[in-house]
């Protein structure tokens, strides 16, 4: 925690919780540290349990995934209110452990957003590399009807979906495009030069465009 405290920068911090998260470490600096320490399940538990964001993504890069049991990746993630938090949980943790598909049904169903925002995006990992046996039209009547009005992390993640889905399944496209240009979500979202707009039909669009060339 000392050395954590050591790296702490008010730029970084400033810049950070623009977008939510509590912490003013330099990513690149703290996955140096995780490197120097390896792979330690019990410091990366005891990490987690001091409630600091920084610790929690040193914990997340330190941590054996598939050590943790169902019930405790559940209680993490009605702890995860940093974004940055909840998105590495969710993707360097989750998704490696053998609860994933369990907790991704549980999940998308909860009434708590942030929570459902995790089963959301679990599926989309699952449209994009294991589809079988998912109802991508069920999920496309899903999101036609709730994304617009769902809270922001909730939005986010079913419009992810949502252009996942378009780009890797040729046979909703159109439809995938449709509810975009419909719903109008993300449309205006400022977005830098180089970079892909999170806006579902210019993302679609884009990433076949791509996998075209």
């Amino acid at each position: 925690m000392a050395e954590l405290a050591a790296l702490e920068d008010p730029r970084a911090r400033a810049v950070n919780e623009r977008h939510g998260d509590d912490h003013g470490v330099n990513l690149g600096k703290l996955r140096a540290l995780a490197k120097r320490l390896k792979t330690q399940q019990e410091l990366a538990r005891r990490l987690w349990e001091t409630g600091d964001t920084a610790a929690r993504l040193l914990a997340m890069l330190v941590c054996r995934p598939k050590a943790f049991g169902r019930d405790e990746l559940d209680a993490m993630v009605r702890q995860s209110r940093a974004p940055k938090v909840h998105d590495w949980l969710v993707n360097y943790v989750v998704k490696k452990s053998p609860y994933a598909e369990e907790l991704r049904l549980a999940w998308s169903a909860d009434p708590d957003p942030v929570v459902a925002s995790a089963g959301w995006a679990l599926t989309t990992e699952r449209v994009a590399r294991k589809p079988e046996g998912l109802d991508l039209a069920g999920l496309l009547d899903v999101i036609e009807a709730e994304m617009k009005a769902a809270p922001d992390r909730l939005q986010w993640a079913m419009n992810h979906c949502l252009a996942q889905i378009g780009i890797d399944h040729p046979e909703h496209r159109a439809r995938a495009i449709g509810i975009g240009e419909r719903l109008q979500v993300l449309k205006d979202y400022p977005t830098s030069p180089g970079c892909t707009s999170p806006y579902a039909p210019v993302w679609i669009n884009e990433m076949v465009r791509r996998q075209q060339a």
